[in-house]
């Protein structure tokens, strides 16, 4: 921790809060984003992690491509101003940037569970109304012209999606947030799970799905297939109340017993 404490204090005697929250926010968002992409990127040139890819449907250079371009576009345009908007929040909430005041780990984590479950929520409302005929072809349809997702996919979507969904990143944070570590730490986990969902492989050893409830690629890629159910991002409770998981279940009997004729 000694290292950690070191470099956190010399980032904020060198750097102001606007700087830290506003470029130093953007920087660490698209720094994560492109690493935590980069395996599954890679995974498509190893033969070897192909009997892990759930669609059998390779990715293709110029779908890649074009969700690359729509990515950018919606970091740089839509998601940067209000990367950069975290400075006013901290200003006005009081958000601490200091080591001293930082919270311990264990209610970091317990914050940043509470986080997963809020978005969680929202998300799935959310998420689900979008799927409604009226606006479907308008605004959602754009990320399902991805039916075999990829990683990158995560956050290729219409830009109206990108601030309606992205609503619910925030919920956690304004109700507890009281260091910008959390804010830090939430878009690395956040960034996480979204990618791996999306990342069209079923890895058994992936230690998200140490996670109580976590649905994981193979939950999410079912809603991409079959463009209804599966409307949570992270969790299977929501769709579970409210019914939504039953494609899913049936799909997975009906995988199961073509297998075994």
């Amino acid at each position: 921790m000694l290292g950690f404490e070191q470099a956190w204090t010399t980032m904020t005697d060198r750097y102001t809060t606007w700087q830290i929250a506003g470029p130093g926010s953007l920087i660490l968002h698209e720094m994560l984003y492109l690493l935590i992409c980069l395996p599954g990127f890679v995974f498509q040139f190893i033969p070897y992690m192909q009997k892990y890819k759930i669609q059998k449907i390779p990715e293709g250079f110029d779908s890649q491509w074009r969700c690359f371009k729509l990515l950018m576009f919606n970091h740089f345009f839509i998601q940067a101003p209000l990367i950069f908007a975290i400075h006013i929040y901290t200003m006005v909430f009081d958000i601490g940037y200091d080591y001293q005041s930082m919270p311990t780990w264990y209610s970091l984590l317990l914050q940043l569970y509470a986080c997963l479950i809020l978005e969680d929520t929202w998300h799935y409302f959310l998420h689900r109304a979008l799927h409604h005929k009226s606006v479907y072809k308008y605004v959602h349809k754009v990320h399902h012209n991805y039916k075999a997702p990829f990683g990158m996919v995560a956050e290729c979507v219409h830009p109206v999606e990108t601030v309606v969904l992205g609503v619910g990143f925030f919920i956690g944070p304004l109700l507890f947030c009281t260091h910008l570590i959390l804010l830090w730490t939430w878009v690395g986990v956040r960034l996480l799970e979204v990618i791996d969902v999306h990342s069209g492989y079923n890895l058994k050893w992936n230690p998200l799905h140490l996670l109580p409830f976590y649905g994981g690629a193979e939950y999410h890629d079912f809603h991409h297939m079959n463009f209804h159910g599966n409307y949570a991002p992270t969790f299977t409770w929501w769709d579970r109340i409210c019914g939504t998981h039953v494609p899913y279940q049936e799909h997975k009997k009906n995988k199961l017993a073509n297998k075994q004729n």
